[in-house]
Formats: structure tokens, sequence, C-alpha cells
């Protein structure tokens, strides 16, 4: 006798397509208040050979993305955000875990990014995945010229680096699967940029 089917969705993380861009763009929208316009993610996409996007797809649905500029040794995180219905199920922490490896598979001694000084929730996930405060970008937000927090990890490849995120994503493996139910606590949660 064969196990039952699960119904329950699969997440996976791919490639970004020039088909996801519709998908990307509700994301995008709903997750920051000065969105890139359409035309970048078809840009990066097709001319950029420094950009790498992945999205991160729950059943048939994206339910976040993000970008990575490999340069030389650096790797740039230059967007991520998952979908407000889809925070808090650590799909934010996949993610940045396939950014990562991304990053390390093609030789990058270090990753960096900008977020806003006012965003906690993602600064919070950096922080956690190695990533620390090393500078301010002032007035770096065209919105409301808010100011970037500047963060970076140590070496890729050292052993604290990789013991934190061996450690990180046997945590993250170990979690329930990420679900399409709606999360109770949605509708008590504060908007924010980008990711959670």
């Amino acid at each position: 006798m064969l196990p039952p089917v699960s119904s329950t969705p699969v997440l996976r993380i791919r490639p970004m397509a020039v088909a996801d861009l519709p998908a990307v763009q509700l994301i995008e929208r709903a997750s920051f208040s000065t969105p890139w316009p359409p035309q970048a993610y078809r840009q990066e996409l097709e001319t950029n050979r420094l950009a790498h996007y992945l999205v991160a797809t729950l059943g048939d649905e994206i339910v976040a993305y993000g970008g990575v500029w490999l340069m030389v040794d650096e790797a740039h995180i230059t967007t991520f955000a998952v979908h407000p219905r889809f925070r808090r199920r650590r799909i934010g922490e996949r993610l940045l875990l396939a950014l990562m490896d991304l990053s390390v598979d093609r030789h990058a001694r270090e990753a960096t990014l900008e977020v806003r000084l006012s965003n906690l929730a993602a600064r919070r996930l950096y922080e956690k995945y190695g990533f620390r405060p090393v500078g301010i970008r002032p007035r770096y937000y065209s919105d409301n010229g808010e100011d970037a927090l500047i963060m970076t990890t140590e070496p890729l490849a050292s052993v604290p680096m990789r013991d934190r995120v061996a450690r990180l994503r046997a945590a993250v493996d170990a979690s329930p699967a990420p679900s399409t139910l709606p999360d109770p606590e949605d509708a008590a949660a504060p908007a924010g940029e980008g990711v959670a």
C-alpha cells in the first residue's frame, strides 16, 4: 500500500525568472514604501552578470525573493522580502541561507547589505546570521531620508561563521515546514519593511 500523499505545499527556493516578475512586484509593493520599478528586476535578470536573484515558492505561489550581487570577493545582498502574509514562518531564514550558500559557492569572502535603521525585524534576522553593523549611509532612503545601517559578516569561510550557519541551518531544518494557513498573529502584526 502506498503512503498517503501530503497536501501540504513544499517550500522550494530557485532562481528567479522573468515570468516571476509580476508576483515579485506584488511582494515588493506590499513590503517597501519605495518599491523598485518593474523594469529594474527585468534589467537585473537580463543584463547584470553580477546579479543573482532567488524566489521562494510555497506550492505554486511565490512568497519571498532575494537578490545578491557577487562582486570580486564580496556578496552584496541588494533586496530581500517575504510577503507579509507569510512572515514568521522561517521562510526568510531559509531564503537567507540560500543566498549565503550561493555566495559561498561563488567564492565570496564576506556578505554585506544595507537595512533601514527602523527595520528591527530585519536587523535581528541579519544579526542572527552573523551580520554586524559597520557603518551608516546617511539619508539613504529616498522616501523619508532615513539612514541605512551597513552590515557585513565576518569571512564566510571562517570556522565561527561556518559553525554559526551550520547550527542555524540545523534549527531551521528541524522546524515545522511553512504552511499556507493564516497565521493567527497576522491581524495584530505591525507592517514592516521587507523581511521577517
